[in-house]
């Protein structure tokens, strides 16, 4: 952990690890600065920066802006607090949307962008988010995952089966759905032509039976962004650790590849 961010009166969570060139990673919807920590090299020269958004780990629940415009600003404060450029950005899921919105807003000051299992790509929310805003509004509602349609229908996509049961045994559920009912109808606002005119390397990370995070997605961001690797990695559901260290893997090959 490091000083807190003070947006709107509150503090919002910022971690810190390593020591090194700067890079800003972002957690996926739901998550926090640990998921990062999972994915990412053990021992690497690069000092790693994380916010816990709004109403995410350690960060207030009730301090309300839900939205990729938010979250986007809340970041910006974060970096111009850090005054340190030129970074790496990157993020898993949702913070893969927040690298990609910061690296079209500043592109001069990114020397790499990562993007691992990409849910949001060109344009308004698409309909792989469907599962998410249907959980959304189950948790609203009061009713049980177990009992609802969507646990049957996402049976052929165990990763997310597990991560949407996740949303409902959280021990704060009930005030993590309006966050999460927000964010699925939201997207960060991107066009093509944007990622297209990012001429930065780029690692775009894919999965596997994965209906949330489709690797049609990742593989359209890394066909428009005009320096971009893809990998594909492991079935996280078959074999979560396998998964991390593939992430892992090409994550230290691509940062090397900078330097």
């Amino acid at each position: 952990m490091t000083a807190p961010l003070c947006r709107d009166g509150l503090p919002l969570a910022v971690h810190r690890a390593g020591s090194g060139p700067l890079a800003l990673v972002q957690h996926g919807l739901g998550g926090d600065a640990a998921q990062v920590a999972a994915l990412w090299p053990d021992s690497l020269p690069v000092t790693r920066l994380t916010l816990d958004c709004r109403g995410h780990g350690g960060s207030p629940k009730g301090l309300g802006g839900w939205s990729f415009a938010q979250f986007a600003a809340d970041l910006e404060a974060l970096l111009a607090r850090e005054a340190r450029a030129p970074l790496v950005l990157g993020g898993v899921s949702m913070g893969a949307a927040l690298a990609l919105r910061l690296a079209v807003a500043g592109p001069g000051r990114v020397r790499g962008l990562i993007l691992l299992r990409p849910a949001w790509g060109v344009g308004p929310v698409a309909a792989n988010m469907a599962p998410v805003a249907e959980a959304a509004r189950l948790l609203l509602a009061g009713q049980r995952f177990e009992d609802s349609s969507l646990a049957r229908d996402m049976a052929a996509s165990p990763d997310n089966l597990a991560s949407l049961r996740g949303y409902f045994t959280r021990p704060d559920a009930a005030e993590f759905a309006p966050v999460l009912a927000a964010l699925a109808a939201d997207d960060p606002g991107l066009t093509g032509a944007q990622i297209a005119a990012l001429d930065l390397p780029a690692l775009v990370l894919s999965a596997p039976r994965d209906l949330i995070h489709p690797a049609a997605l990742a593989e359209d961001l890394a066909r428009r962004l005009p320096r971009a690797t893809l990998v594909p990695l492991p079935d996280k559901a078959a074999d979560p650790q396998a998964h991390r260290q593939a992430a892992a893997r090409a994550i230290a090959q691509f940062l090397a590849q900078l330097d």
